[in-house]
């Protein structure tokens, strides 16, 4: 009875030990201009939360506050019911970060981690994920992106140990009339 007292012991905090060394280096951005950031995302791809499993059309908006938070809005089309859903929450930026780690809160006191890993320098195209790495979002101002780019941030996401065979495309065929038509280069 020692013995497997003894055992679990050990596999219990070798897990933890496994668990929070996977989540302690995730590199991010050296800073983030939120006034920049804010504005409309859409998903391009992402590794599904259990309440996001059947979105598409899926967008987040973020908005910069007064209080030195951001406000954020997410909404998808349900595939299975054919309904809207939506949340609204609250990013805090976590201080030291340069906003590049940032607490997102949609149901008080739960507060979730979001790093921006990687923004091109035109504030078109992000990725976000958590440093256990099982969250992941590929956003971008379009609803559509390059296979270029695409790759490029599998490339990316796996140089930085995330399980991209979890990640799912979003279908953004609601969206597809608005095309590229920001002028930019996606």
């Amino acid at each position: 009875m020692k013995v497997l007292l003894v055992v679990g012991l050990l596999l219990a905090s070798g897990l933890l030990l496994m668990a929070c060394r996977s989540g302690q280096n995730l590199p991010v951005v050296s800073s983030v201009d939120l006034t920049r950031y804010q504005g409309r995302w859409y998903d391009i791809a992402s590794i599904p939360l259990r309440f996001s499993q059947h979105c598409t059309c899926t967008f987040a908006e973020y908005t910069v506050d007064s209080n030195g938070y951001v406000r954020v809005y997410n909404e998808c089309l349900n595939s299975k019911t054919g309904k809207t859903d939506s949340i609204r929450g609250k990013a805090f930026p976590v201080k030291g970060s340069n906003n590049a780690r940032l607490k997102v809160q949609f149901f008080w006191p739960f507060r979730g981690d979001y790093y921006i890993i990687d923004i091109d320098s035109l504030y078109t195209l992000a990725m976000v994920g958590s440093p256990d790495r099982s969250t992941l979002w590929i956003l971008s101002r379009t609803p559509a992106i390059t296979e270029g780019r695409y790759n490029a941030c599998l490339e990316k996401a796996v140089s930085l140990g995330f399980d991209t065979s979890k990640l799912r495309r979003t279908p953004q065929e609601c969206h597809k009339e608005q095309g590229n038509t920001s002028g930019r280069n996606n």
